[in-house]
């Protein structure tokens, strides 16, 4: 089913935002191309080998406590779901497609900090997002009869600063702010309780995100920007 009928009976803004043109890459991160957004989650797609780029963003306050958002009930893959900051993608226009210290990415950041949390571009200044490093990795194992998947080179940033948080309901359903302790006895209950985590946040919490946390004063300590980890 790769129509318009695969939508059907979906969140309206949320299949707008499908029509979104994402960067097609190569497992070198070398841009290809574009596709739709719709297209490259499509899990047909997917497992012909469509491959786009991401981003996931880690931000903390000065405490040093990470912003967890979940997911809305709208969206379309892994609704509901508990994750990181803010995880989408650059898009295929001038400004993001920028591969230049990452600044394309950098700047989809902040337009998506913006549009899913209210957070206003100049409280995350680009010269203060940190891009640490690439993963790849796949995930196929979302609602909606396995029609959908993620396939993804996705850049990992952080940032660290006190924002204001103004979540759009369409897009987050609850936000709070954790320290490590409470982050490590929520994976862990979620093993049993029903809570649930997106696949790219249990394997970056699980291989990475206690190490670099422990950084946060010294980011640049923990750069790789040379490595792809490839997490299939």
């Amino acid at each position: 089913m790769s129509g318009d009928d695969v939508l059907s009976g979906l969140d309206e803004t949320q299949i707008k935002l499908m029509q979104e043109e994402c960067i097609l890459v190569d497992e070198q991160d070398k841009n290809i191309g574009s596709a739709s957004k719709k297209a490259c989650h499509l899990l047909e797609n997917i497992n012909k080998g469509m491959l786009h780029r991401a981003f996931s963003v880690f931000l903390f306050n000065t405490k040093g406590e990470l912003l967890l958002q979940q997911r809305s009930d709208a969206k379309i893959t892994f609704p509901g779901h508990f994750t990181n900051t803010c995880c989408s993608h650059p898009l295929n226009f001038p400004a993001e497609l920028d591969e230049s210290s990452a600044m394309g990415v950098k700047r989809a950041v902040q337009r998506k900090l913006n549009h899913e949390l209210g957070i206003r571009p100049e409280q995350v200044p680009l010269d203060k997002i940190h891009y640490l490093t690439r993963i790849l990795y796949k995930a196929d194992n979302v609602p909606h009869d396995g029609k959908w998947g993620e396939h993804e080179i996705d850049y990992i940033c952080f940032f660290q600063g006190d924002v204001d948080v103004q979540p759009n309901e369409n897009e987050v359903k609850s936000y709070r702010y954790v320290d490590k302790k409470t982050l490590n006895d929520l994976v862990e209950s979620s093993k049993t309780n029903g809570i649930l985590l997106t696949p790219w946040f249990k394997l970056i919490v699980k291989t990475f995100l206690f190490k670099w946390w422990d950084h946060l004063d010294d980011v640049k300590s923990v750069e790789d920007q040379a490595t792809i980890h490839n997490m299939l």
